[in-house]
């Protein structure tokens, strides 16, 4: 489904196993002074939203990297490296995505085998299936629910004494998507049925969400996903989408710019359709909640008011 970006998986890890000597990195030198406390559980988030989900629910007993984390950088580029292989050797939990979008992560568990490291695979754990053509499945609106309580259960596996807590912290992120939620109910009630455009699947499962139509053809949005040329054909039919003005918005990916991106992006100007930019990683500074309301408060705005989305800052 998506270009394989963990074919440097195993080298990486070895040379991480190389600098640690052991594959467990070893603390600097603080000249002296009391380290500070180490949490308890050491986590992994594929992406940055699932880091930032683990984040949110294991406070200051759960430390968190995420692999893919910079929303200017394409994700479908990922390669591994040590500093993420080793991230990953370390890890008590690991959240991916799954359904072929983090590949790379089954190779750099692979590559560090551990037995008590649990692993969420969140297209798995929430009943996708293996062949779901559109990965980008935290658009829904019911995924991150409930994966928070999936994470919240495994953390309290790993440190039982806080295991009330992370339930607690679960409970409370649930509660702080309601603004979201409303938010798609607003665009969903003012303007069922409209036609969008996109370039691929980023954000379809929330334009599905609201009732808009993806008039897109779904071949032309899997090539730009996969990193090919869509046909000549699927070029016309998405350009008579912009000329005869069958689509009110177009959601474009922000990372995923490519020469064909660009034409539709000139196009919708010059046709005066307003375009909004999505991500699929989460934009740096931003909590998850915060992101997708973001984002879906610019889609209403650009069928509403005819405003543009350029980027999130």
């Amino acid at each position: 489904m998506k270009r394989p970006w963990w074919n440097t998986a195993a080298a990486a890890l070895s040379a991480a196993l190389v600098v640690t000597g052991c594959g467990i990195a070893k603390p600097a030198s603080n000249g002296g002074a009391p380290a500070a406390p180490q949490a308890d559980i050491r986590a992994v988030g594929a992406e940055s939203e699932y880091a930032d989900l683990i984040r949110q629910i294991g406070g200051p007993y759960v430390s968190v990297t995420a692999i893919m984390s910079n929303p200017a950088v394409d994700p479908h580029e990922y390669e591994a490296n040590p500093k993420d292989a080793i991230a990953v050797a370390e890890a008590n939990l690991v959240v991916q995505n799954g359904l072929g979008y983090d590949e790379f992560m089954n190779k750099l568990e692979q590559a560090s085998p551990n037995p008590k490291r649990l692993v969420i695979d969140a297209g798995e754990a929430l009943g996708y299936q293996a062949d779901t053509a559109n990965p980008h499945i935290w658009y829904q609106l019911n995924t991150m629910p409930r994966l928070a309580k999936i994470v919240a259960a495994d953390l309290g596996k790993l440190d039982p004494s806080h295991a009330a807590y992370f339930q607690a912290r679960a409970g409370a992120f649930i509660q702080s998507l309601k603004p979201w939620d409303e938010a798609v109910a607003r665009l969903k009630a003012a303007y069922h049925g409209r036609g969008a455009a996109v370039t691929e699947p980023v954000s379809d499962y929330l334009l599905q969400e609201a009732g808009l139509t993806i008039k897109t053809p779904w071949a032309f949005q899997a090539a730009i996903m996969n990193g090919t040329d869509p046909s000549p054909q699927d070029v016309a039919l998405q350009t008579q989408l912009f000329t005869h003005h069958e689509v009110s918005v177009f959601c474009y990916n922000k990372q995923v710019v490519t020469n064909v991106t660009k034409t539709f992006l000139h196009l919708a100007e010059r046709e005066h359709i307003p375009t909004v930019a999505v991500y699929e990683t989460e934009p740096t500074g931003l909590t998850y909640q915060r992101w997708m309301l973001e984002e879906t408060n610019a889609i209403y705005n650009a069928l509403a008011h005819g405003t543009s989305l350029e980027a999130i800052s």
